[in-house]
This record gives structure tokens, C-alpha cells and sequence, in this order.
């Protein structure tokens, strides 16, 4: 139904780059250049600089932009009320999802809403927290799943599940399977993720609340992924505080440990997010509503072992 010559603009105007676009759309990349060049011959002008080795827009593909996410947009909304009527879903669902929940508990959550949905097509980008929330705001993902909280007011925020953060040592590490008082993580080496992570505001907010000053804390090093955290502890590196979804499998394998910090509060939620305005509706509001009823029968305990079903 879209303009092909129309997605193979958004896509290089997204990456500014000829060659990642057409690895997203399975072309060659001549065939982007020859889709771009058709395109600027129909409308008789100049879509990207490409002077200087880089890619960039002109005045031209600036204006273009938006009317073309538009008409993107016009398109979906088309497909769903064709669908509507014969009463199944069908279009493209991007989604955005911190780490955590885009590593552990998104993958079963995309697998049952498409068994009830298996025309839709979805995609997910990943990252921190903050960096998904930024494409939302930019219209990138049309809805996101984060870990920590939204901190901006051009989103809209919806909790959906409630996610228990646990410290993991080493196996042969003297807290292993022991209760320790807050206090005593002065004196530990702590391994966290980098700044602008939720699963990084939550633990200091919690370690402020039990009276310990984060800037004091004896901070090894810091990760961009969960996975590097849990190897960092594995390897000796540190202590560790991760969402019990992320531990599950090295708990069971006696690699990792909890110990139990006395004190210490770290429930936190996992939310839905929007762009702020109106309602969702289509195929996002219909994943939302499936998030909504089935993600607490997803809920794993901490030993790693889910809830019976």
C-alpha cells in the first residue's frame, strides 16, 4: 500500500547512511541509490547531501521527512481497519525495551502475542533506558517497556509488573546465601551499569533512602549490558545488585549467589510507555492490553524457577 520509493527515504533518512539502510530493507545498496535517485528525479531535487563523505538532508529531504512518516503512519492505520473487519490484527509494531526486559522477558511476550496475532510484524530496538525512551520521543518505536523511571514529560507511563532487583556475589564469596546489614556495603567492591541505565538509578535511589552515601561506594567498574555485569561477578570483580530475571540461569548453575542485604528495599516496577497525547490505539494498544493480562503469569522467583503454570 506505501510508496516503496517513500521507506527506502525514511530509511536512509534514519541511519544517514546508504549502507545500513539497505541492510534494514534486504536490498543492495545500489538498489537504495537507484530508489533515492528515482525519487529526486519525480520531485526535481536534491533529497541528501552527500558531499564530504557523509550523508546528511537538504532543506528538500528535511520538509519531505515528516509528510513521508505520515503517510507511513496513514498506511497502518489503513491495514488495521482492513483487518478490524475480519476481526484479526495486522500491520508493523515497533517496540523499544531496556536491557533487562528486552533480554529475559520480552522474547515470551512477542511469542504469545503472536500466536494470537501472527500477521503483525514487530521489531524491537534495545538499549538503556534512556536511550529507548529518546526514540520514542523521536517517533523511532511506537511503544516502550522500561526498568527504571521515565524522568520526562513527553511520555506517558503505565506499570505492568513487579520486578525484585537481588545482590549476586561470587560463589566462594563469604555473603554467598547469607543476610548482611546494608551498612556492610560500604566496604564492598561494586560492579554497576552505566549512567543513564534504570536498573542504575533504582540501586542508588534505594542505597539514598537506606542512608549511604552512593558517591562513597568503592565502584569497580561500570557495564553497558547485564551479561558483562554477571561476568564481571563470576570473574571475582565485584558485587553486583540485577533484576532477578537476569540471574535465574547462573543461580541454577551454582555460578553466581544472592546474598541478602537487611535494609534494603529494591522492588521496583516494570512499566509501559507511550508518547504523550492521545490514547493508543491499533495494534499498540492491542499489544498493551496483552502485556497488561499476561506478564504477572511470567513472574519468575528469585531461585530462577518460574511460577507454576
Amino acid at each position: 500500500m506505501e510508496n516503496f520509493r517513500l521507506r527506502v527515504f525514511r530509511a536512509v533518512a534514519r541511519h544517514l547512511n546508504f549502507r545500513i539502510a539497505a541492510e534494514e530493507l534486504l536490498l543492495t545498496q545500489s538498489a537504495v541509490t537507484q530508489q533515492i535517485k528515482a525519487l529526486e528525479s519525480e520531485l526535481d531535487v536534491a533529497l541528501f547531501d552527500r558531499s564530504g563523505g557523509r550523508v546528511s538532508l537538504t532543506q528538500a529531504g528535511a520538509a519531505l521527512l515528516p509528510f513521508a512518516e505520515k503517510l507511513a503512519a496513514l498506511s497502518e492505520q489503513a491495514r488495521e481497519a482492513v483487518a478490524a473487519t475480519t476481526g484479526g490484527n495486522v500491520g508493523r509494531l515497533a517496540l523499544g525495551a531496556s536491557q533487562t526486559i528486552g533480554q529475559y522477558l520480552l522474547p515470551r511476550l512477542i511469542a504469545g502475542f503472536l500466536q494470537e496475532n501472527p500477521k503483525v510484524q514487530i521489531s524491537v530496538m534495545g538499549g538503556n533506558t534512556q536511550t529507548i525512551l529518546e526514540a520514542l520521543a523521536e517517533h523511532r518505536v511506537q511503544l516502550c517497556l522500561i526498568e527504571g523511571p521515565a524522568m520526562r514529560r513527553d511520555v506517558q507511563v503505565e506499570p505492568f509488573m513487579e520486578d525484585h532487583m537481588v545482590c549476586v556475589v561470587p560463589s566462594g564469596h563469604e555473603w554467598a546465601d547469607e543476610e548482611v546489614d546494608v551498612k556492610e556495603l560500604q566496604q564492598a567492591l561494586l560492579v554497576t551499569r552505566e549512567l543513564g541505565s534504570g536498573s542504575r538509578r533504582i540501586v542508588e535511589q534505594a542505597l539514598e533512602r537506606a542512608g549511604l552515601e552512593v558517591k562513597k561506594l568503592r565502584l569497580a567498574m561500570t557495564f553497558d549490558s547485564t551479561e558483562g555485569l554477571l561476568s564481571a561477578v563470576e570473574a571475582g570483580l565485584g558485587i553486583a545488585f540485577v533484576s532477578r530475571w537476569a540471574v535465574r540461569n547462573q543461580l541454577a548453575l551454582g555460578t553466581l549467589k544472592l546474598a541478602r542485604v537487611r535494609g534494603l528495599n529494591l522492588a521496583r516496577m516494570f512499566s509501559l510507555a507511550t508518547a504523550a497525547g492521545p490514547e493508543p490505539a491499533g495494534i499498540v494498544r492491542t499489544f498493551q492490553r496483552f502485556v497488561l493480562e499476561r506478564a504477572e503469569g511470567l513472574t519468575p522467583r528469585a531461585t530462577g524457577r518460574s511460577k507454576p503454570g
